[in-house]
């Protein structure tokens, strides 16, 4: 008997934790019901982080689903619903290309790095942090981006400054003084 690789190892533990896709994929930052599916039938190949939260939302051992054999379908790099491409770099047809440079179904083409870029662990977070805010937060991101130096500490400043909340704080503590 052969062993049990990890997309079946992630179906059996989902469903022992008596789980649907859906609430699995809630549980799971960044992955969809769709993503879950897709992984179950080694689609797509996950993070370890995502592996890693997977098994602590089923509660069973990292170290079971992480050491489990994925087979090479899952690395070919299938892009699962949420954008996410594996080591090889190809996507499905939503217009982007693999590292090769060829061109997808809608006829758009990228240079080679467009779809892969290394991120420190730091940067993640922030990329974590964006894909979860809602729409006025990422504005305000990306206009904090945006700043030269010399405008950030006033914009951060002015911003912090403006906001009703901080102004309530800040006049609680100077009647205390």
């Amino acid at each position: 008997m052969a062993a049990k690789n990890r997309g079946q190892l992630i179906k059996e533990a989902r469903t022992a934790a008596d789980m649907t896709q859906e609430q699995l994929a809630r549980k799971v930052k960044g992955l969809s019901a769709s993503d879950i599916s897709k992984a179950e039938r080694n689609e797509i190949a996950l993070t370890n982080e995502q592996v890693k939260a997977i098994a602590k939302a089923t509660g069973v051992t990292q170290k079971s689903l992480l050491e489990a054999p994925v087979p090479k379908k899952a690395s070919s790099g299938k892009t699962s619903s949420s954008g996410k491409t594996s080591s090889s770099g190809k996507t499905s047809s939503s217009g982007k290309t693999s590292s090769s440079g060829k061109t997808s179904s809608s006829g758009k083409t990228s240079g080679s790095s467009a779809n892969t870029m290394k991120v420190s662990a730091d940067e993640k977070k922030l990329i974590q942090a964006y894909r979860a805010a809602d729409a006025e937060t990422k504005k305000a991101a990306m206009a904090l981006l945006k700043k030269s130096k010399n405008d950030e500490i006033g914009g951060i400043l002015g911003s912090l400054i403006n906001n009703p909340d901080i102004k309530d704080a800040l006049s609680g503590l100077q009647s205390l003084f």
